[in-house]
């Protein structure tokens, strides 16, 4: 692939120097080659991180429209629809078709006055949309209370459900 033969950015040199990492990386530059390959070839893009973090393949960037996220992340799906160790943060520019935000992006999120909403898919638990928008697992039950009107126990979610994101 060339452009994607080493780990850069910020975080590369930390993912470098843990145990298997090189290995991992390769492992998963395999299964997503389709996505990073979409990536190569859409002008516009550009990656500012690509390497393992926390047994993922993480990319953060700028893209050059919404729709072209749109595509990396159908792209993504169409490898693993759990995405499961996979994670991007990628920001459209700026001036394109809907305007970026600072906000992090996750498939299904939207940003909303007052937070973010999310739509959940198969495989999602508040934990996890917690520690992907917060950073830390624990803080899932913010989420749930934020969301009391929709759900009644923090471990009943369900596909399609839309949920609020509140600020931290």
């Amino acid at each position: 692939m060339g452009l994607f033969d080493k780990m850069f950015g910020t975080g590369a040199g930390v993912a470098e120097a843990q145990p298997n990492t090189q290995e991992r990386f390769e492992q998963l530059k395999q299964k997503y080659a389709s996505v990073l390959h979409l990536i190569e070839q859409n002008q516009g893009v550009s990656l500012k991180n690509l390497h393992v973090q926390d047994g993922k393949l993480f990319i953060k960037g700028t893209v050059p429209s919404e729709h072209v996220k749109n595509q990396i992340w159908d792209q993504v799906k169409l490898v693993d629809p759990t995405y499961s160790d996979f994670e991007a943060d990628l920001v459209a520019e700026p001036g394109s078709e809907h305007q970026g935000s600072s906000a992090p992006h996750y498939p299904g999120g939207a940003q909303k006055p007052g937070g973010q909403t999310y739509t959940v898919v198969a495989g999602d638990s508040l934990s996890k949309i917690a520690r992907h928008f917060y950073g830390d697992a624990t803080k899932y039950m913010a989420i749930f209370n934020a969301n009391l009107d929709k759900l009644s126990d923090p471990n009943l979610i369900k596909p399609g459900q839309v949920l609020t994101i509140p600020p931290q």
